[in-house]
């Protein structure tokens, strides 16, 4: 063993015990390293009050302080050992061999291991140890019946650690508050609400009462499953208004909303004049629920609109303003010449007159989407076109083997689905709404009286679808150049005018 002069005989054993250990943790555990350095600096001042009471030995009248000094000392260099010794087992080597045990019970090992150091340097003191226990019995008697709380509440934490009921990161619910779990301490577990708030909740409250967690990612699905509540006349049928709303949702691209399971809409209750649905969907992330919500309900308006259908109004509400037949014209005018100015700016309808250009006006339908829907899906077959207000929207091109190819960006002004207007020929492209889209939709009843009364329109028409048919066929192309396949042609002008006359019946 060691001697050194003026030092005790455990003091060289721990310091090199000390050393070892701080080389073992020390690059492992950057973050503690501000507590490794407390520590250590704690160690060393136990090292010169251990050389001061070896001094202090050589006098005779300080001979009982130098003891005293000395234990203390000795004591203290014990504790900064343990301390280390319990990081290099819990955090360091423990960690490696993939064994994690709860940070609470770790820290009571180490709590452990002090009371024992302590008990151990008392009797080599020369305490007596059984008159010890029998007082410290009735201390931890007297203090465990006055500090029922407090003693709830660690263990609360050791359990809620131990059996991994709740872990940090985890979302839960307790009464009305909600919040992300982000420490779990001896006497409390912290949550961090959506409002940026930390809120401090007793572990005994936790383990005495019930709360929930939201998206458990041990689960099988882990989402949150949310409803949105909203009121349709009941004139609407549910058999025609549930798929509409459950195959909107389920297609639309939103984010944070869970594909699977698919969104529900369920017919819940009836009111006076209206029936009640609630669309439910499973999210992904807690944290922006009430945003998600509201992009929810955005695509729902949205589908509602584009086809006609209200949201309901108690039939109690009484209206006490009556607008006039003047204010009526004057908001009539004004969408007609919004739609008139929507009209002039398409190609296609170039060379219609006036008249025509307002009998197309009064004939479109207004159709909004909300950022993620589908304007029209590659393959389907609809009659109709739309007519971009406000708002940005991209075409892809699925190719029959590949991912998918992005063939242009459309803003205000632009048009989708007129090849399917004017000859009834699938969707040649899906388009996505990139952002709130306000539009217009002409269907194919709104057109064909004009071209029927000027059926020389098929004609001028054929030549703008032929330029757009050729955008399609050069991208076929590049697919086809790639798979070494025959590119298909694309029909000729004439071609495309027969079509037309043939799907508005003009010959």
């Amino acid at each position: 063993m060691l001697n050194i002069p003026f030092l005790s005989r455990e003091a060289p054993l721990t310091f090199l015990a000390l050393g070892f250990l701080l080389l073992l943790i020390w690059q492992p555990l950057k973050p503690l390293r501000r507590s490794l350095i407390n520590t250590s600096v704690f160690f060393a001042a136990c090292l010169l009050g251990d050389l001061l009471a070896g001094l202090l030995l050589a006098d005779q009248a300080m001979t009982a302080a130098a003891r005293w000094l000395r234990q203390m000392s000795i004591f203290g260099e014990g504790l900064a050992v343990i301390r280390f010794a319990g990081l290099a087992l819990f955090n360091v080597a423990l960690p490696r061999v993939r064994i994690h045990i709860a940070g609470i019970l770790a820290d009571i090992l180490v709590i452990i291991g002090y009371i024992g150091w302590g008990f151990f340097r008392l009797n080599q003191s020369g305490v007596e140890l059984t008159h010890l226990f029998a007082t410290s019995a009735i201390l931890t008697a007297v203090l465990a019946i006055s500090m029922q709380d407090t003693l709830g509440n660690l263990l609360g934490g050791l359990a809620l650690q131990m059996d991994n009921s709740l872990e940090i990161g985890d979302w839960i619910r307790v009464d009305d508050l909600s919040g992300r779990v982000t420490d779990i301490q001896w006497r409390y577990t912290a949550l961090l609400t959506r409002n940026g708030e930390k809120v401090i909740v007793p572990n005994s409250q936790l383990m005495k009462g019930r709360y929930y967690i939201i998206c458990d990612k041990n689960s099988e699905h882990p989402a949150w499953r949310r409803s949105i509540d909203f009121n349709i006349d009941l004139a609407v049928q549910p058999g025609r208004l549930i798929p509409l709303i459950e195959a909107d949702i389920a297609a639309a691209t939103i984010s944070n909303v869970a594909p699977d399971p698919a969104p529900s809409c369920v017919l819940m209750n009836f009111g006076p004049g209206y029936a009640h649905y609630t669309l439910r969907y499973w999210l992904h992330n807690p944290l922006p629920d009430d945003l998600t919500d509201s992009d929810v309900r955005t695509h729902v308006l949205a589908t509602l609109q584009r086809n006609g259908i209200r949201l309901a109004t108690d039939d109690h509400t009484i209206h006490l303003v009556e607008e006039g037949a003047a204010h009526r014209e004057e908001v009539q005018s004004r969408e007609l010449k919004r739609r008139l100015q929507a009209i002039n700016s398409i190609e296609l309808f170039a060379r219609f007159d006036d008249s025509e250009k307002r009998h197309l006006a009064e004939h479109l339908i207004n159709a909004p989407f909300a950022r993620g829907d589908i304007l029209t899906r590659q393959g389907a077959i609809a009659h109709w076109l739309y007519i971009i207000v406000n708002g940005e929207a991209e075409a892809w091109w699925q190719p029959p083997e590949g991912p998918r190819r992005l063939l242009e960006k459309r803003g205000p002004g632009s048009v989708f689905g007129e090849i399917g207007l004017m000859t009834g020929a699938p969707r040649r492209a899906t388009v996505i709404a990139t952002s709130n889209v306000e539009a217009y939709r002409l269907d194919k009843e709104g057109f064909q009286e004009i071209i029927q009364q000027r059926p020389e329109l098929a004609d001028s028409l054929s030549g703008i679808l032929e330029a757009r048919l050729q955008r399609f066929a050069e991208l076929e192309h590049g697919y086809h150049q790639g798979r070494n396949e025959a590119q298909q042609k694309v029909p000729g002008s004439a071609a495309i005018g027969r079509k037309i006359r043939e799907f508005f019946g003009l010959d």
